[in-house]
């Protein structure tokens, strides 16, 4: 089976975007388990919510969408499900500042990218 790993979706609303990975060895403790700090990479996020543990060789569809645009940040809202199963695995959201490396201070989002973002996202998207 081939899969597109990152993918538009509709499957688990509001979120509109998915990817796969899939739970390598080296992600994992001695019981198998996903350790917690590597769902990090999974979602590039500092917070996260165990719902369920992943094991081994588990085929993982990690969901992340916008849900909120403001001046200055973005918020991303992920979450990640066991596919065999479609058990939801953890959840984590994100803010990030776009910040002036010359004044090192935070800007405001271009229009360009809010409109970008606001076509994609539709009416989910808190503005």
């Amino acid at each position: 089976m081939a899969l597109e790993l990152g993918h538009a979706t509709d499957r688990k609303p509001p979120f509109k975007y998915a990817s796969f990975t899939r739970v390598g060895f080296s992600d994992t403790d001695a019981q198998g388990i996903v350790y917690y700090g590597r769902y990090l990479p999974y979602f590039d996020s500092a917070r996260v919510e165990y719902h369920a543990p992943a094991r081994f060789d588990d085929l993982i569809e990690v969901f992340i969408r916008v849900s909120r645009i403001g001046r200055t940040s973005i918020t991303y809202e992920c979450a990640a499900y066991r596919v065999d199963d479609d058990v939801l695995m953890v959840t984590a959201q994100q803010t990030l500042v776009l910040v002036d490396l010359d004044e090192r201070r935070a800007c405001p989002l271009p229009d360009w990218y809010r409109g970008k973002i606001g076509g994609f996202e539709g009416e989910d998207l808190e503005a």
